[in-house]
This record gives structure tokens, C-alpha cells and sequence, in this order.
């Protein structure tokens, strides 16, 4: 392939792996049975439908609260809550937050959108969050 076409997959994927949750990413949209997080072409494609523009906000949010359960058990709890803020604020040590920064900021995150108040974010809290955010839908998405 030559032509402006060959440039796509590569800026595409260029964009993948600077994502910090690319991993989960891989985690959330794989189909496969393996236990590999490899993704088929159409869980690449399901993927690319979700980061489009023609996406709603239900499904963004949906596919956004699955990327950040990092332990995969439906909830937003606290320890998901710091892997979540450790790939925001960078891998190294010098990005990381102090112990007492990163309490800090949990608590605040759960005071402001733990309506409940079990100590964890639902799906349902999560999209009412979301749903105040109108820069959501146009930042949750991958440019080509």
C-alpha cells in the first residue's frame, strides 16, 4: 500500500501506545478466551466504534467505567481510583502523587460522586458524573 492509506494504521497505533490505559483498553474491548487481551479485528473495530464521534454518551461512559475498573469487578473502589490516577499523572516517581495527596484527591473524587455512599463509584454514578462533564464525549475518543 502506498499513499496517504499507509500513514492511517500507523498514526492510529502511534495514538494506541501513548494511551496510558492501553493496556485496559486491550483488556476491556477483547473477545479472546486466552487470557492474552489480544484483540480480533472486530474487537479492533467494536473499539474504533466506541472512540468515534457517532458514539453516544451512554455508550462512551459505559465502555470508560469498564476501562477504569482495573480489578474488573463493577465498582470504582479506591484502589481503582489510584491506578487510575497513577496513569493520569505518569508512570515515574516524580509524576506520582505524595500518599497523603493521593487519599486526598480520593476522597474528594468520592465525596463528589459516591451518591450512596458505600465507598465506591456504580455504573449509574459514574454516568451522572459524566453526564455534568460536556467535555466528555469529545475528549473519550481516538483522532485519525
Amino acid at each position: 500500500m502506498g499513499g496517504s492509506g499507509s500513514r492511517l494504521p500507523r498514526d492510529l497505533l502511534d495514538e494506541y501506545q501513548a494511551n496510558p490505559f492501553r493496556h485496559r483498553i486491550c483488556h476491556v474491548f477483547s473477545t479472546a478466551d486466552d487470557g492474552e487481551d489480544s484483540m480480533s479485528f472486530e474487537d479492533f473495530l467494536d473499539m474504533l466504534n466506541v472512540f468515534s464521534d457517532s458514539a453516544t454518551p451512554e455508550i462512551k461512559s459505559h465502555y470508560a467505567f469498564r476501562i477504569f475498573d482495573f480489578d474488573d469487578d463493577g465498582t470504582l473502589d479506591k484502589k481503582d481510583l489510584e491506578n487510575l490516577v497513577n496513569c493520569l499523572t505518569g508512570e515515574g516517581e516524580d509524576g506520582r502523587l505524595s500518599a497523603a495527596e493521593m487519599e486526598q484527591l480520593i476522597q474528594n473524587i468520592l465525596d463528589e460522586s459516591d451518591i450512596d455512599k458505600d465507598g465506591t463509584i456504580n455504573l449509574s454514578e459514574f454516568q451522572h458524573i459524566i453526564s455534568r462533564s460536556p467535555d466528555f464525549t469529545s475528549s473519550f475518543k481516538i483522532v485519525l
